[in-house]
Parts: C-alpha cells; sequence; structure tokens
C-alpha cells in the first residue's frame, strides 16, 4: 500500500514524525499480522472454536485489529504534502470540496468570452454554429473528466499543477515545451482582457445609472482601467485559492447574472432595422475558410479553465475510500450545467437580437450599448503566482515573506494593466488565443491519458483519445493560421496607448 505523494520537481522530504513513518513503512510492506496467508497456518484443534469463545480478549483483539488496519489504509492513502506545497498559494490549504469546486470552476468558466459568440454565428450561421457549440461543449466536458482522472492516475501521486501531468506524461522537456507557454499566455492573456473588459463595462454602466448628468465628470477609460485594476489586486492578497472561494461566489453570481440579463435584454429589446442572418462571406474561398476557422476559434476561446482544473482538485485531500475525483467531479457537472445555461441563450439569443450587426470589437455587450444605450474572474492569476512563489521556494528551501508575496501580486497586477493600456487591439485576437490555447483544452488531456493510462491499443478508449488528440492539434494548428490570415487580410484597429 503506498501513500500518495504531491508531484512536484523539488525534492520530496522525509516525514520527521517517527510514527508515521512507522505507520508508511507499514503500509509499504505488509504487515505479517495483518496478512493470513503471509504466516503457515497452525492445524486447528477441535476445542479452538471453543477457546475463541471463551477469551475475553478475543473480540477486543478482533476490533482492534481491524481498526488498526482500516486506520493504516486511511493513513497510508493520505497525501504527504511537500513542505514546499504548503508554502504556495494553490496547495497551501486542504480543505476544498464539492461546493468550493463548484465555485471556482464556474467562476472560470464563465467570462466576458460568452459576449463573442454571436460574432462566431455571423460568419457560421444558425446551424453551424449550434452544431459547433454543442460538440465544442460535450468535447471539453470529456476532457475535463480526463483531467480529474489523471490527477490521481499514478499510484501515491497527484498531480496539482497542468504543467506537472505534462512533464510526467510527455517528460520533462517536451512537457513544459508543448504546456508552459499556452498555460501562461493563456493565464495572461485572460488577465489583460479582463482588465479591458472590466474597466469597458465599468465605464459603460457609469453612463447607463448617470444619464447624461454625469458625462463632464466622467472618468477616462486608462482611468476605469485602474479602478479595476486596484480593486483587483486588493482580492489578489488574498493567501491561497481555498481563501477565495467567497470572492468565486460571487464572481460566478454575478457572471451568471449579467450573462442572463445580456440576453435577455437582448431579446426583449425591438431589433434593430437591417438585421440579416444570412453568414458574413468574403471575396475569396481562402477568406471564407480563415474566416469560418477564426469563428471557431472564438468558440474554442469560450471554454477555458482546463488549465486551472488541476489545481482546484489540488486543494483537496484524498483518501483511498474518499478520492478527490468524487467531489470534484459533482461540482464541476454542476457548474458545467448552469454554464450551459448560460452560454446557449447568450450565443443564440444575442445572434437573433443582432445577427449580422454584432460589432466585431466588443461583441453582445457592445451591441447592447450600441443600439440599446438609451433605453436600457482573480481566479486566472492565481497559477502565475503560484509560478513565480515556486522560483522563490525552490531556489531559498522557505516560504515568501508576507512583504514579497504582496509585491508579487502587485506587480503582476501593474503589468497587466500596462499591456491592456499599451495594446488595447488585443481584445480583438480572441480567436487567435482560442486557437494557441486549445491544445490546453481539447487536445493535450487525451494524448496525457494515452501516456499515462496506457489502454489496451485498438481499444474504444484508444481510438477516442489518438482521434481527439490528433484532431485538437490539427484544428489548433489551422484555427491560428486562420485568425492570421483574418488579421491580415481585414486587419484590425491598431493603436498603442489609446485604449477607446
Amino acid at each position: 500500500m503506498s501513500e500518495l505523494v504531491e508531484m512536484n520537481s523539488s525534492p520530496v522530504l522525509a516525514n520527521p514524525l517517527s510514527h508515521l513513518h512507522i505507520i508508511q513503512s507499514a503500509s509499504s510492506t505488509p504487515s505479517p499480522h495483518l496478512n493470513e496467508h503471509s504466516i503457515p497456518k497452525t492445524p486447528k484443534s477441535p476445542f479452538s472454536g471453543a477457546a475463541r469463545m471463551m477469551t475475553p480478549l478475543a473480540s477486543p483483539m478482533k476490533k482492534a485489529i481491524a481498526s488498526m488496519h482500516t486506520y493504516l489504509e486511511e493513513v497510508g492513502h493520505l497525501t504527504k504534502l511537500d513542505p514546499q506545497d504548503s508554502w504556495l498559494p494553490i496547495t497551501e490549504s486542504r480543505n476544498g470540496n464539492a461546493y468550493y469546486a463548484a465555485f471556482h470552476t464556474l467562476s472560470s468558466g464563465i467570462g466576458f468570452q460568452a459576449l463573442l459568440l454571436p460574432l462566431a454565428f455571423t460568419t457560421l450561421g444558425w446551424v453551424w454554429g449550434i452544431i459547433s457549440l454543442s460538440l465544442a461543449f460535450v468535447w471539453q466536458l470529456y476532457t475535463l473528466w480526463l483531467l480529474i482522472q489523471l490527477h490521481e492516475s499514478v499510484p501515491g501521486t497527484r498531480y496539482s499543477r497542468y504543467l506537472r501531468l505534462s512533464m510526467a506524461a510527455f517528460g520533462e522537456r517536451l512537457g513544459k515545451i508543448l504546456a508552459l507557454f499556452p498555460t501562461l499566455y493563456l493565464a495572461g492573456g485572460t488577465c489583460v482582457s479582463l482588465i479591458m473588459m472590466g474597466g469597458s463595462t465599468l465605464k459603460i454602466f457609469f453612463h447607463t445609472v448617470c444619464g447624461t448628468t454625469c458625462n463632464a465628470n466622467s472618468l477616462s477609460t486608462v482611468e476605469w482601467y485602474i479602478v479595476f485594476v486596484c480593486s483587483a489586486i486588493i482580492l489578489t492578497q488574498l493567501p491561497n485559492l481555498n481563501s477565495i472561494a467567497g470572492v468565486s461566489l460571487i464572481g460566478a453570481t454575478t457572471a451568471v447574472t449579467y450573462c442572463t440579463l445580456t440576453w435577455v435584454l437582448s431579446v426583449s429589446k425591438i431589433r434593430p432595422t437591417g438585421v440579416s442572418y444570412e453568414p458574413v462571406r468574403t471575396k475569396s474561398d481562402v477568406g471564407n475558410i480563415c474566416s469560418v476557422l477564426n469563428a471557431l476559434g472564438i468558440i474554442a476561446f469560450a471554454f477555458r479553465g482546463h488549465n486551472l482544473v488541476l489545481e482546484i482538485q489540488g486543494t483537496m485531500l484524498s483518501t483511498v475510500k474518499n478520492p478527490s475525483s468524487v467531489p470534484m467531479w459533482k461540482g464541476v457537472k454542476f457548474s458545467y450545467l448552469i454554464i450551459a445555461c448560460c452560454l446557449f441563450p447568450m450565443a443564440v439569443g444575442g445572434y437573433w437580437a443582432y445577427g449580422n450587426l454584432i460589432p466585431a470589437n466588443g461583441g453582445l455587450l457592445s451591441a447592447l450599448d450600441e443600439y440599446h444605450s438609451n433605453n436600457t474572474s482573480r481566479i486566472y492569476a492565481m497559477p502565475a503566482f503560484d509560478n513565480l512563489e515556486f522560483r522563490y521556494t525552490s531556489n531559498k528551501n522557505g516560504p515568501c515573506p508576507w512583504w514579497l508575496r504582496t509585491g508579487i501580486r502587485v506587480f503582476y497586477g501593474c503589468l497587466t494593466f500596462f499591456i491592456s493600456v499599451a495594446l488595447p487591439f488585443l481584445k480583438s485576437l480572441a480567436g487567435l488565443i482560442g486557437g494557441i490555447a486549445l491544445p490546453v483544452t481539447l487536445a493535450y488531456p487525451c494524448l496525457m491519458w494515452i501516456r499515462i493510462k496506457k489502454p489496451q491499443k485498438f481499444s474504444s478508449m484508444w481510438w477516442l483519445n489518438w482521434v481527439l488528440g490528433s484532431l485538437g492539434m490539427i484544428l489548433s494548428v489551422l484555427l491560428v493560421f486562420g485568425a492570421i490570415w483574418t488579421i491580415a487580410t481585414q486587419g484590425i484597429p491598431i493603436h498603442f496607448f489609446k485604449p477607446e
């Protein structure tokens, strides 16, 4: 019976408690007193049954042995924390549960990307838009299940970070090459995009509430960015992933609320004149193909959070009788039921309300503000914090002091603010970001399952994961090519240090 060891690049330190060492030794080498097949059996006496009944210690001893066996089984499978894990923000706390998992998953699964889904329908049309969205939803839900199972796929090992699982599946060097850039790009790009969308949303909300009476004292777009960043930096001072469960609940509630309000308001208003549902086409066949690929990239960008699922599951305790995969999967199923109830009405209702009139820069919220203006999640930064603090704790072999942790998070907030102001056109690159990050969501989990689980060749799981993994990698290349082609041919408004 082996113990669970947190997978990390640093050596796992031995537990200094002697009684746990004895228990772990017993769990790894079965005790002869606990295994009746390990010792020769003595011939039974005809009086053995009566002796057992007459001995007052027989029953208590049997119960004691059974209790000890259960205890060894439980302790032998509890996570043995590397001291470095207790210093890092993701694995610092292990009191997570299904509710926390649902809050985190829901908060990370619904974002501003949902507002861009109707924009993808302007190219794909009704039929292919709904088919593509449905297939992407089922596909990414399956890869989520794969990641949850791979978290404890190797006996005695837990993979609480996407990068560590990638390195275990593909090797240290190749795993870093495949996973490091997409995960950091996805996390950083999401944070920058959130600043842009959050600041713009605050500005729209301010003008909606105040109307024409507050225009004279209205803040500029950059100043609204500062307001958003300052509030985000304050929230980032919460120490670990479990400590922001309440923030995730608030974020999830507000995300569901604004998604519902946005599509309900769009559908309830009178549709603007000139609405058409004919798919937008260019003059060349290559341009049309690339536009379709860019639209698929936007749909892929709407489904994110796979780079966080292992981290969320890593906040839970796990035993042989109560593995962390059970509450994690319960939380994911509940959260994605709500996510589906948000994304599908957002895409279908938004496209029905505005058709091909949806602005290319801003999506449904911009359309709502443009046509009806007169009558009308901090989680993604945590892996970046964890990676930065991991470098420090590896070199210093000790936890980050509070002032350094605070400085890291303030620096990260300022850096993302600078990028959002310097490169305000990045939110127009949703298709490109979706193409680059697509393997993290749809391809890598399938290939990692094959490498770690090693299913029987030519079995159904072998074929399914090989087909989906290969298709995901090919689709990623095509989406990146299509997004670059669309940007090169149709152009995007490039303006440095001039956020609109």
